[in-house]
């Protein structure tokens, strides 16, 4: 970028990282509480396993996923609020935020008591569905749990405040093995001990991060105390949080109907297992990525709430710069691994040989996925939110969808074509994605960011630079 300095560029690169590590490692922790609660219940037998993973995957789309991309909306509201010095708006929005998350999450729970109805519905095997539907119900706490704490988090993450979130998810991971040995091998739940062992550590992750919202002296500025001015302004924040939700739901609905159309395939015990090997691998692969992205959404909501674009601009560049070294090094160590990772998820030497075919296709997708992630991580410090739920309804369901279907049953391509019709949608994202981002006018969302967080017509004036992105 013209005007900007070695140490400038070296400063932000320190200030990205030293967010994306300590995110990366808070993503992986969360997720770990359903993969080991489903791990002990692996112990049990196949068809409380069964149950468990179809219960998980289900909760995930319809619940955990719907929670996470409405408290997205905080990244642009308490990032921009913060970067202004409004530092007390930030506990207002949050609280806003937790409210509208819980009135969702009953209906969300309405849905999970009736979830052996719609499974059988949708052709899973009555037993199987049964104990879906015990296992979803002991989870229902842990929905509450997970939308307040989304927006806890979302919260201190815009003030850049990351080691208590690192800390507070490091003890509930550990204390949630503590709790399935306890609920699954020794009380004789079982199954629900494991779903209730979730319930159990998200609350108590909550009130960990609670407290120290409440008694930080990090937080004294920010969190002044319950207001009703959090029910004010209800509608203002449904029209950015509906889009956020919208623009992960779609992706992630998206892996869930491949799943679904593998087992329409011929040998769809193979397919569906190589997929889900896929799925797994590519699912710890993007933890890499969300924490750059979640990094750049906080730098970059900062600094155009401060009124400083050439920042902001300068934070995207580093951004994307971060994610294509990273993309690079993950595409060279899936390539490396192709022929022996299989191994480490079955002994199947078809599974295996299978697996490895798929590495490269899997590769290119995940090193696409994470220049759309830290693209969508810009849009949302940006606020365009909007503008990201039909860039993805677009990618999706106009080109990614179709194409799997033409691919995997038309061309015969099986899992090989529904993997890749996800990567022409990654290719269309990153495309749309990445036009967006270098048209923008950093001065004039500045602006915007301006009247957004000071809810005033009057724009805050700026000098007149040369904002253009260079790669």
């Amino acid at each position: 970028m013209k005007g900007v300095s070695r140490q400038e560029v070296a400063e932000e690169v320190k200030k990205q990282l030293n967010l994306a590590v300590p995110l990366f490692g808070v993503g992986l922790l969360q997720y770990s509480l359903q993969v080991i609660s489903v791990m002990f219940v692996g112990h049990l037998g196949e068809l409380p396993l069964s149950a468990a993973s179809v219960a998980t995957s289900f909760a995930s789309v319809t619940g955990f996923t719907l929670l996470m991309g409405m408290a997205s909306a905080l990244d642009t509201l308490c990032g921009q609020s913060f970067g202004a010095g409004l530092h007390h708006m930030l506990g207002i929005h949050m609280q806003r935020a937790t409210f509208v998350l819980s009135f969702v999450s009953v209906f969300v729970a309405i849905m999970w008591a009736f979830i052996k109805h719609i499974l059988v519905a949708m052709h899973q095997q009555v037993t199987i569905a049964k104990e879906a539907e015990e296992y979803a119900l002991y989870m229902i706490p842990s929905l509450f749990a997970y939308g307040i704490l989304q927006c806890l988090l979302k919260f201190l993450q815009t003030q850049s405040i990351v080691f208590p979130m690192v800390l507070s998810s490091a003890v509930v991971a550990l204390l949630h093995i503590l709790l399935c040995w306890v609920l699954v091998i020794k009380s004789g739940l079982g199954s629900k001990g494991a779903a209730l062992a979730i319930s159990v550590s998200y609350w108590i992750n909550v009130i960990l991060v609670a407290l120290y919202v409440k008694f930080s002296s990090s937080c004294e500025k920010s969190w002044t105390g319950f207001s009703k001015k959090a029910l004010q302004n209800i509608l203002e924040f449904l029209k950015i949080s509906i889009p956020s939700a919208v623009m992960l739901c779609l992706k992630a609905w998206t892996f869930e109907l491949m799943v679904l159309l593998s087992g329409l395939l011929p040998n769809p015990q193979l397919e569906i297992s190589v997929l889900s090997i896929c799925l797994n691998t590519f699912s710890i692969a993007w933890m890499i990525p969300f924490g750059i992205s979640s990094a750049v959404s906080t730098r970059v909501s900062n600094e155009l709430g401060a009124g400083h674009p050439q920042a902001a601009s300068l934070a995207v560049c580093v951004a994307l710069f971060l994610v294509l070294a990273e993309g690079i090094i993950i595409v060279l160590f899936m390539i490396l691994l192709r022929k022996i990772w299989g191994n480490l998820y079955s002994s199947e030497i078809e599974v295996i040989k299978y697996v490895a075919a798929m590495m490269p296709i899997l590769a290119i997708s995940t090193f696409l996925d994470g220049v759309q992630s830290v693209l969508s991580g810009i849009a949302r410090g940006s606020g365009w939110q909007k503008i990201g739920a039909f860039v993805n309804l677009g990618s999706f369901y106009c080109v990614g969808v179709p194409s799997a279907v033409v691919l995997a049953f038309v061309l015969h391509m099986k899992a090989k074509g529904l993997w890749l019709g996800i990567v022409f949608a990654f290719i269309v994202q990153v495309i749309f994605f990445g036009v967006i981002t270098i048209r923008a006018s950093w001065e004039k969302e500045a602006n915007k960011a301006a009247m957004r967080v000071r809810n005033t017509k009057i724009p805050l004036e700026l000098p007149q630079q040369d904002l253009t992105l260079s790669f």
